[in-house]
């Protein structure tokens, strides 16, 4: 080696260091975006979906009971404890959280 062919050197290890971190950085970002933007959609499709299936409960349990404000509220009450439940169920059968050591 001699010390015309250092700045070619520097030069190629540039070009290679800047392609490689490229490769290993910036096209995995973009592809976690990527993953990223359809896992919140897909989670705003789920929230919309339970939504909508809580109001249908909700106003089957009231056209099931008898006409009246205090039945009518009973029914709201009965969704929102049958909402409670069955997010408490949701929680328990959840990953478990993990523990961080310090």
């Amino acid at each position: 080696m001699t010390l015309q062919q250092l700045p070619a050197m520097v030069t190629e290890f540039k070009v290679l260091a800047t392609a490689y971190l490229r490769q290993e950085t910036v096209e995995r970002v973009e592809e976690l975006r990527r993953l990223g933007g359809f896992s919140l959609a897909a989670a705003v499709a789920w929230v919309f979906a339970i939504i909508l299936l809580a109001v249908a409960a909700m106003r089957a349990i009231v056209v099931a009971l008898p006409d009246s404000p205090y039945w009518e509220a009973l029914g709201y009450f009965l969704a929102v404890v049958g909402l409670v439940a069955l997010a408490a169920v949701l929680y328990q059968l959840g990953p478990e959280p993990s523990q961080k050591s310090g």
